[in-house]
Parts: structure tokens; sequence; C-alpha cells
């Protein structure tokens, strides 16, 4: 049977947008089957001891996704994701955390400038039936964050079945800039694809695919919801969008080819509203985006699919790395009403983000991402010649690794001085493009290959996506909290990748 997601999905993601009239035929061929998006809860905290105190429960649960089926899932304080956690910069955050599930797990700050005690990450894991109280102070700018599970070889599983949540950091000095109102005009999207069997159960790592790509999923939830419907009710729409999925890269669009502005990015807003039709976001990359809508508006938020120049030669791994992010989705339907309230105009420039100069970097380390699994990277090429070597094909195996090495627990990689600014240069020789997350806060890129970033990478990033055969140059500034025994994380994140070695430890000494 074809359904309203294949049609669309089988329209050329290089023509989308000059077909609006197949969009408009999938659109009302079954526009009585769609779900009012569903907003997470919003939790503040109780006040307590001059803390804003959190309580979340890791939980079992399981959710209606599709009609008739009852998939098996995992929450926080619900029975999928977790409430957005609203939190102001400059207060104390402390939370009680109490894992319910069979199995341990960890909630780990994405973004967030900590002690590593506090991160979450792999050193941090809670036990089963056991709980922790972590607590820190927001320093972050006003900006769209996340929270998820970070357990060491299982945090592409746990996430997928629904270990994760949104945080918005608000500062009151920018509450007359842009919408505020939650879930009416200032409204999270919470971006995933995945799986189901015949059984209406999440499918995880069923094939070997899953391993080389990450886990790719054939449905698109969003906040939790399938086929989701949006009704705007003012003429402004502040859209906080958060990539959560385990390996998915979305390249973003309206389907009339409307302009919409993105004003913020991982770590806050941006210098001014960037104007653009088309915007990618790699996995736990964020943006927010402005929408401006006309009573009656009738549009979709689309993912065009990726085109590819990827080599074709005999294999699976050149048919895998050529059908990556190649199809076309519809991520939410809008129909604005009727009548709608002004409530903001468009800004024109925000506060300027500082930008750290390279001159003050003290040392300089480089990254190289490679990948096993089949795909020999980069200079290792292997016993043949031609396309099957470089960056792709060959005869490799293993795992996947930073500097030729797969993570240990027991083995710190960078040792960093406290209150140094470093330069990080990232080089992919894999096949792949692999987005690089470091902890401890947010970083500034100075160059891909040599170019200045495009603007809307000219913010604070925490995530950035580096391409097959790229060279990605960050600067980094290290400050605050030292610590010799307890490391921060670096990593790719492709969740499957991650957990399968693509992951190195730093300390602050």
């Amino acid at each position: 049977m074809i359904t309203r997601r294949r049609l669309i999905c089988s329209v050329p993601a290089l023509g989308l947008l000059g077909h609006s009239s197949i969009l408009r035929f999938a659109y009302h061929a079954a526009e009585d089957s769609f779900n009012e998006l569903q907003i997470p809860p919003l939790l503040r905290g109780e006040a307590a001891d001059g803390k804003q105190v959190f309580r979340l429960n890791l939980q079992e649960g399981s959710r209606e996704f599709l009609p008739g089926f009852q998939t098996s899932t995992f929450g926080i304080n619900g029975n999928y994701l977790g409430p957005t956690l609203r939190f102001k910069r400059g207060e104390r955050v402390a939370f009680n955390i109490s894992n319910q599930l069979n199995e341990p797990s960890s909630l780990h700050w994405h973004g967030f400038h900590l002690p590593p005690t506090q991160d979450g990450g792999p050193h941090q894991a809670i036990a089963a039936g056991a709980g922790w109280q972590p607590e820190y102070d927001v320093i972050q700018f006003a900006g769209t964050y996340w929270y998820h599970s970070h357990l060491l070889h299982e945090s592409g599983r746990q996430v997928y079945k629904g270990l994760a949540g949104m945080i918005i950091v608000e500062d009151d000095s920018l509450s007359d800039i842009l919408p505020v109102e939650y879930g009416v005009d200032d409204v999270p999207l919470i971006l995933q694809d995945r799986r189901f069997g015949r059984d209406g159960q999440f499918l995880y790592r069923n094939r070997y695919q899953d391993d080389v790509m990450g886990m790719m999923g054939d449905t698109i939830l969003v906040n939790g919801t399938h086929r989701p419907l949006f009704r705007p009710e003012t003429s402004m729409v502040r859209f906080r969008v958060l990539n959560a999925s385990n390996a998915r890269s979305f390249d973003l669009a309206l389907s009339d080819n409307r302009v919409f502005y993105q004003v913020a990015c991982d770590g806050g807003l941006l210098n001014a509203p960037v104007a653009t039709t088309r915007l990618r976001l790699g996995p736990a990359e964020r943006a927010e985006i402005l929408l401006q809508f006309s009573p009656g508006d009738e549009v979709s938020l689309m993912s065009i699919g990726q085109s590819s120049d990827f080599p074709v030669f005999p294999g699976g791994i050149s048919e895998m790395m050529r059908s990556l992010n190649s199809e076309t989705f519809e991520l939410l339907t809008i129909r604005a009403r009727g009548e709608l309230r002004n409530n903001y105009p468009l800004p024109t420039q925000f506060p300027q983000v500082y930008r750290l100069p390279e001159a003050a970097a003290t040392n300089t380390r480089t990254f190289l991402l490679s990948m096993g699994a089949g795909m020999r990277s980069g200079e290792d090429k292997g016993p043949g010649t031609g396309a099957r070597n470089g960056t792709g094909g060959g005869y490799g195996g293993g795992n996947y690794f930073i500097n030729g090495r797969v993570m240990n627990m027991d083995y710190i990689n960078e040792r960093i001085q406290l209150n140094t600014t470093e330069i990080w240069v990232l080089n992919n020789n894999s096949p792949m493009m692999h987005p690089f997350h470091i902890h401890n806060g947010q970083f500034q890129i100075l160059d891909r290959n040599g170019n200045p970033p495009p603007q809307n990478e000219q913010g604070w990033k925490d995530t950035v996506r580096v391409g097959s055969g790229e060279q990605v140059r960050l600067i980094m500034r290290f400050t605050d909290y030292t610590d010799e025994s307890n490391p921060y994380m670096y990593h790719c994140h492709i969740l499957e990748h991650e957990d399968r070695g693509m992951m190195g430890q730093f300390v602050l000494v």
C-alpha cells in the first residue's frame, strides 16, 4: 500500500520544492490522519535552599505511536522522552534522579559547562534502582540544549527507546526580543527517526547497515508524535529544533520554499537572524528558527534528501554511503488558524557574539576520525588499488576510533592546562560525516578546509559536522573546573559509532 510518507519520499529530492502540486496532492490525500503535535510538559523545578530542584525518574513505559500498536519505551517522568527543563542563566540547579529501569543508565547535560563529576557521562552511571544527585550553576547563554543517556556502549539503544529531553536556558534581559510563550509561539521540535517491526516495536541494530551508518529509521517522530500537525495562533513562531536522532542528518526546508530565519545555534543566539531556505542539522545539533505566518497558511516543514557523489563500486559499502540521508521526509504539517495574534516583529540584531581570537591559543591538537567495518580509512589503503581505497572501501575491519584509539575508560587521551585556549584540528578520513561533540561547554568554528564558517555557524557550538575528507578547525577556552581524576568526553555523536569506540577522554589539570 502506498502511504503518504512513501509518496512524498518518492519525489526526487533535488526537485522537491518545485513540485508543490505533488506535495499538495500528498497533503490532502490523508489529511484526516494527522496527530496534534504533542508538547513535552515544562518543568521549572522547585525552589529550595537557593536552588531550583528537579525530580527526574527514569522509567519503562509504552506509547501508541502507530494506530493499534503499543510500543515498549523508556521515558523520564513519563512513557517516552522527558519534560522540557527550563533554567535561568545564573541560577543553581540540583537534581534528584531515580533510575527505575532494570538496567544502569545515566543523564548527560549536553552543551553545559560544569564540573566533570556532574556531567553525566559514562563515569556517572546510575545503577538500576539507585539514584544520583548532581547540581551545578547555569552559566550558559540563553539557548536550546538537551539531556540524554550517555551510558558506555548503551547510549544509542537507550536514547532510541526514549531517554532524552530538551533544556531551555532563558535570560530575562532577552525576554522582549523573541517569542517565549512555551508551546504557543515558542515551540520545541525534537526530531527523531525510528524503525518499527510488524508488531509495532522499535527495531534497533537488526541489520549490518545499522552498525556501519548508525541507526537509521524510516518513520519520523516529532516530540514523540507520528505525522504531527501544529496550528499556529500567532503571526511569528519560534521553533527550537533539536536533531535527537541517533545518526540521521536533516536538511530542513519549507514545502513552498519560503524563507525562514535562523536566530540561534547550539550555544545561543547568533549576531543577527540569518535568512535561509535550507538548514542542515547533524545529530545533536540544534537551531532556533523563526517562521512568519498569515491567517490560514498551510505549509510543511520538510527534510530534503541529500545527494551523494560517493564513487560507485561493487559491494555494500558504496551502496550504503550513497544512500546516507537520501530520503525526503515531511517532518511537520503546519496549518495557521484563521485569525492570528500579532506577537513579535522580526528582530534585526542581537547582542554580538564575542569571537575567541586565534592568537590567544597556546596549543593545537589534531584528531583523526576513522572507521573500520570494511571501509579502510584514509592513508591505510589496504592491498588493493582504485576506488575501493582511501576514504572508504578496502579490506579493513575493527571498530570506530579517534587517532587510532578505541575508547577506553581507563585511558586519558588528552591532558589540558586549566585557563588556556586551544585549537583543535578535526580531520575525517572516513567515507561519511561525523558530528563531533566536546563536553565541558562551547567552542567556535575557525574554518572548514581553510574557509570561514557560514553565518549560521559563527555562534557558539558544542557539536560540529565534519564531512568525509574535510578538515575543521575549532577554538575553545578551558576554564573553571580542574580535576585530574575525572575526565570529560569528546566523541562522534552518531551514537552507534560512539558506543563502538569513536570517543576519547580529556582532563583539566
